[in-house]
């Protein structure tokens, strides 16, 4: 054997050895498959779901078996949309929504919805204009809350077959044409004037209640400091006549003579009096006299 023979021999060998060491990469590379903790792989076999791979490494069977899609399960928020909507008391506005979801299950998404975006924001569009069609402008307004929450479970509902699930809604904004608005504020400085009168009444109706009832509360205080006063007169008095009935005249005499002491007092206090006071024996010396001189006879 000649030395050609033996180089073309071992060439040969090499050769079967590298390409063997080339097939047993590419299966690896092929067969393996490392998932992100964000991401589910959706693998086909010959244009047919084969399975959904999870985060890790996942393996499958080389050359048969395909990563088809790769879906992120993070999540989405949907750009923010408007639609016009009509009130059920005929008002048109223009709501602005928004709405956050993120994929479960991706194999139901890929294979039953082909813009998964386009589709929320039709759903989203309807729901919202048919709630706010039952609903008057004001409870609209005051309602936001209860009206998100409706239009979430709805939209959660309408999507449930695309393996999605909505994980917030939100209504951004209301907004009402040139005209209701203009209206609206005709109607709310109406409304501010009116409780303006009514406080301004009902300061006043408050105001004479007041003084009534200051007016009452001062004659029941007289009407009390009165019949207090008859009841220290009446106390007295019968304390003068228990002591008549006790002590007999010389309490009589002694009342009549506190009387006539008080009587004086008064008197003197008077500016430029000149009452001259007499005794009642005084009046009966008089008078004794009177009676001596006329009836002396000549």
């Amino acid at each position: 054997m000649d030395i050609e023979t033996v180089l073309i021999d071992l060439i040969g060998g090499n050769f079967a050895l590298i390409a063997l060491a080339l097939f047993v990469v590419l299966c690896i590379l092929l067969g393996v498959r490392i998932v992100p903790q964000s991401d589910k792989f959706v693998v086909e076999r010959f244009g047919r779901l084969r399975s959904v791979l999870g985060p890790g490494i996942n393996l499958i069977v080389p050359f048969l078996d395909k990563v088809a899609h790769k879906v992120s399960i993070l999540e989405r928020q949907l750009p923010n949309a408007e639609q016009d909507a009509i009130t059920r008391d005929n008002v048109l506005v223009r709501v602005e929504t928004s709405v956050f979801y993120r994929i479960l299950e991706p194999e139901k998404t890929v294979y039953r919805i082909r813009d998964v975006d386009a589709a929320i924001a039709t759903v989203v569009a309807g729901i919202v204009r048919a709630e706010i069609g039952m609903m008057e402008l004001d409870e609209v307004q005051s309602n936001r809350a209860e009206l998100i929450g409706k239009i979430k479970v709805q939209v959660e509902s309408a999507v449930d077959d695309w393996g999605i699930e909505v994980t917030r809604a939100e209504l951004l904004d209301v907004n009402l044409d040139q005209s209701t608005r203009e209206a609206m504020l005709q109607q709310l400085n109406a409304e501010r004037a009116r409780r303006a009168h009514v406080t301004e009444a009902e300061g006043k109706k408050r105001a004479v209640e007041l003084s009534a009832d200051a007016e009452l509360y001062a004659a029941e205080q007289v009407a009390k400091a009165r019949r207090i006063s008859a009841d220290a007169e009446a106390y007295a008095t019968a304390v003068v006549a228990q002591a008549i009935r006790e002590n007999g005249m010389e309490a009589a005499q002694y009342n009549v003579a506190l009387k006539q002491v008080e009587a004086l007092g008064r008197i003197s206090e008077k500016p430029g009096s000149q009452t001259v006071v007499l005794p009642s024996d005084a009046v009966d010396a008089f008078g004794d006299a009177f009676k001596m001189m006329f009836g002396r006879k000549p």
